[in-house]
């Protein structure tokens, strides 16, 4: 039972944390007491694509006139749609098994807790059995937050965790907040025709996006007849409707079933963190560059780190720790962290945005070419549109890039490397971008 490096929380941080450790030669154990693969392949990222991949080819057999199809009977089932998801999930999360068997990790399917720290290192508990380990990664992730709202307890609502199990389709949908995971489900239910109202306390949507990728989106959104009330605050829930105030005015908003989608919390209660004194800060685990808590030794990565909650950074953050803990040099780097929205359209960004340039007083200039002038986007998006930005200082470095249009979550790649190596826009523009793909929309930027 004893550990070179022990893991509490399976989901990408840890695993990838896992699998990676074990590769350097060291004997890992990772606890989990729900399903592994975590919030993202069980309640989020994965499931959620599911469904709005089958959400928008309905809206490409719906509109198959334009590509010259006729499609009649175009329809949808959401219990076979929700079927189709249940297996994606299960085949993924046995192939991460397989991974970290592969590895020769050990996984226990029991909730973990920090119990102190002996001489030949931490001490968890686990079931009935006790472990130790010299290195301790905590990924236990986060959860939704559920804002006070008042009467909202006494109504039935969903998270992202019971919108992902429907099994009966609402007439009339109310979102609570304006983030990405309520946009995603936006798309999703405004695609299947539910009446769909967003109700967001900020003046726009996407929080800290690029300004632009936020109005295009919604405007893309109330063509499909989606409402949009920004800069409203909620004051009370009562069944079946959302009371609310903007400008001094009160609004009823009705609904038949509601959303709850403002944000998530990092999981720290209960992991027994302060019996070794792990510092957290507003609810989240401190760390340093190299992923390591105020305790020496013990490590977080992933949104319980409250840094940045996305898949992709937990797992970067897990290679991180574990090369700490062999010695390897490395460190975090947040400079070009993606963020993508999978809507229908899609919107996909890296880096700084306009907003946060003129904020910090930096002289920019803003390289912008339409969609349109890719010939593969014009032939797999009829009348469709969007747009590439790249953002650079007076020097030509590339400090960020924003795209809108479908297909922007896979062009995106060369703009990240771009900014986390701060090239410069003559040098990206003299890499080869093959032809004709939608990417060449990147490469066109440069030239603008």
């Amino acid at each position: 039972m004893n550990y070179d490096v022990a893991i509490i929380g399976a989901g990408p941080g840890g695993t990838d944390a896992a699998e990676h450790a074990a590769a350097h030669g060291l004997r890992v154990v990772i606890f989990e007491k729900n399903k592994l693969g975590g919030v993202c392949l069980n309640e989020g990222c994965v499931p959620t694509k599911a469904l709005l991949h089958s959400a928008h080819l309905l809206s490409e057999a719906l509109d198959g006139k334009k590509y010259g199809l006729t499609i009649p009977e175009a329809a949808f089932d959401l219990g076979k749609v929700m079927a189709r998801k249940t297996k994606i999930l299960k085949k993924l999360g046995a192939g991460i098994r397989i991974g970290l068997q592969g590895h020769e990790v050990e996984i226990v399917t029991e909730e973990a807790r920090l119990t102190g720290r002996g001489d030949e290192g931490f001490t968890i508990a686990a079931g009935e059995a006790t472990y130790t380990a010299r290195h301790v990664i905590i990924a236990t992730g986060s959860r939704a937050f559920i804002p006070p709202i008042d009467g909202l307890s006494d109504v039935p609502f969903w998270t992202a965790k019971e919108a992902l199990e429907v099994e009966e389709l609402p007439q009339r949908l109310v979102v609570l907040g304006g983030g990405v995971i309520g946009m995603e489900f936006v798309s999703f239910f405004s695609t299947l025709g539910v009446e769909v109202t967003v109700v967001e306390m900020l003046p726009k949507i996407l929080g800290p996006m690029d300004e632009e990728l936020s109005t295009e989106l919604q405007k893309a959104f109330e063509k499909r007849k989606v409402k949009f009330h920004l800069s409203t605050k909620v004051t009370a829930v009562r069944e079946g409707k959302v009371i609310a105030e903007h400008e001094g005015e009160t609004l009823e908003i009705p609904f038949d079933k509601l959303l709850v989608s403002v944000g998530r919390r990092a999981v720290t209660d209960g992991l027994g963190l302060e019996t070794v004194g792990v510092e957290l800060q507003r609810g989240a685990v401190v760390v340093d560059e190299h992923l390591q808590t105020s305790v020496p030794g013990i490590y977080a990565v992933g949104d319980v780190n409250g840094t940045s909650m996305l898949a992709h950074t937990a797992a970067r953050e897990g290679q991180v720790a574990v090369h700490h803990i062999t010695g390897t040099e490395d460190v975090m780097s947040y400079r070009a962290i993606p963020g993508i929205v999978y809507t229908d359209p899609e919107i996909a960004a890296v880096g700084q945005t306009e907003q946060e340039l003129r904020t910090a007083g930096i002289d920019y200039e803003v390289h912008r070419v339409p969609m349109t002038l890719s010939g593969r986007f014009i032939i797999e998006n009829e009348q469709g549109n969007g747009f590439c930005k790249l953002l650079t200082d007076k020097e030509g470095v590339i400090l960020g890039a924003h795209l809108f249009g479908n297909g922007s979550s896979e062009i995106l790649v060369p703009a990240i490397m771009a900014v986390e190596q701060r090239m410069k826009l003559s040098e990206l523009s003299r890499i080869v971008f093959p032809h004709p793909t939608v990417c060449e929309i990147v490469r066109s930027a440069t030239l603008h």
